[in-house]
């Protein structure tokens, strides 16, 4: 169902990037999404899975590069733009939009940097890629660390006694990795390559960490089996273990001096692009329970009729449109601004996965047992949406973050 766009400065191009990405999304995505659902999750990333050809179509329409400027090939998007991308691909499938968000994690940091090693390493590729063959990865949780390693402003930051399981030491020059990255890495099972977050020097704690753009095809490298999880199962995610495996000293692109306002500026860029997802997923619950509760009849007339489930409907309304306001204000503002204001982005994510939550569990009892059924399509997104509460970052830790940073301001 269309949506009043409330928004006055959109462009025809806009408009016309958004039906574009709908139809797609609709078409390609949903019923992919649906049938990987049902899926073990080693055979969503068998190669003759349809997993497969969903993100070469991504590809080969350039979704891919959608954070990738028009400088490097990319499709340079204005951050409207991207936000409408990210909210459309969510719309049919917010794993599938998840997955492709991951896919462009190293081009996207190389193109920051601008440096020719790294363009002609992770952005050439990438760009030129219609296969998805070439596929990033964002490394950062551990078995024994999750949300904790994106709480730049918390006291324990910089605590000695707690520091990043996977580590780097100077070898010859370049850098020796050692350790685990836990089964939540998206893309962690598919992907070429890694953003990954590790400790460069351990007395510093978390904050001692470094950034590296690592190539996962290497010796020393190896992978777990991929995670059976509750929600958006056409998102590979899995462990990845690291055993001397080397990074060349020009592609460790943040020391210890730079890694907490990198962490900052990458939550800020992460958690704005979720704010985006979960619009898009509460969009496709609201839609899908509007349009059941005109063709369900129950006591004699449809339940649109009804003023409980009128006043159910509004309720849900009013979430998505708030979502979709505030996440795009976000999105914009922190993608024009250096540094960006990262409570704002923590703030769309929290606001708007636990918005799409709350819009997916009316939807489930506006259908009541069909709801419950596996046969309708609601019951995925009610789960899907329940794993964005925890993804990125869970929103408890994150509001906690985001509070601290408050304080912080008001201190100061």
């Amino acid at each position: 169902m269309a949506y009043q766009e409330l928004d006055l400065t959109l462009t025809d191009e806009h408009m016309h990037l958004k039906d574009e990405v709908h139809r797609f999304s609709m078409e390609v995505l949903r019923p992919a999404s649906l049938e990987l659902d049902r899926l073990p999750p080693e055979d969503v990333i068998k190669r003759e899975s349809i997993y497969w050809d969903c993100m070469s179509r991504m590809y080969q329409q350039g979704y891919h590069t959608v954070l990738i400027s028009d400088e490097y090939g990319g499709l340079g998007l204005d951050p409207l733009g991207v936000h409408i991308v990210w909210e459309e691909i969510a719309y049919g499938s917010v794993g599938f939009a998840v997955s492709l968000g991951c896919s462009c994690f190293n081009a996207f940091y190389a193109s920051m940097l601008a440096d020719d090693k790294l363009i002609d390493t992770f952005i050439t590729p990438f760009v030129r890629c219609r296969d998805a063959s070439v596929m990033s990865c964002w490394g950062i949780t551990e078995p024994d660390h999750g949300s904790d390693i994106l709480s730049p402003s918390s006291t324990f930051f910089r605590d000695a006694s707690i520091t990043q399981q996977v580590k780097a030491r100077k070898e010859n020059g370049d850098w020796v990795i050692n350790g685990q990255k836990s089964a939540w890495i998206s893309n962690g099972p598919v992907a070429s390559n890694v953003s990954l977050f590790l400790n460069l020097e351990p007395s510093l704690g978390i904050a001692g960490g470094g950034i590296c753009l690592l190539d996962l095809n290497q010796k020393g490298i190896s992978r777990g089996r991929p995670l059976n999880k509750i929600g958006q199962r056409e998102l590979p995610q899995g462990e990845i273990f690291f055993d001397n495996a080397v990074c060349p000293k020009e592609f460790m692109i943040v020391d210890p001096e730079s890694y907490e306002a990198m962490t900052e500026l990458t939550l800020g860029h992460a958690n704005a692009t979720m704010g985006a997802y979960f619009t898009g997923l509460a969009q496709a619950a609201y839609d899908m329970a509007l349009q059941y509760t005109t063709e369900r009849v129950q006591g004699g007339k449809r339940l649109c009729e009804h003023q409980w489930v009128q006043k159910k409907l509004f309720d849900m309304f009013v979430r998505v449109e708030t979502a979709r306001s505030f996440s795009r204000s976000a999105m914009v503002y922190n993608m024009n601004t250096t540094p960006p204001d990262v409570k704002y982005s923590i703030a769309s994510k929290v606001y708007c996965t636990q918005a799409a939550f709350d819009v997916t569990n009316d939807a489930v009892q506006l259908f009541g047992g069909y709801g419950l059924s596996k046969e309708l399509p609601i019951e995925k997104l009610f789960r899907d949406a329940r794993a964005g509460m925890i993804e990125d970052g869970s929103n408890d830790t994150l509001a906690m973050t985001a509070g601290n940073m408050i304080i912080r301001e008001v201190l100061a």
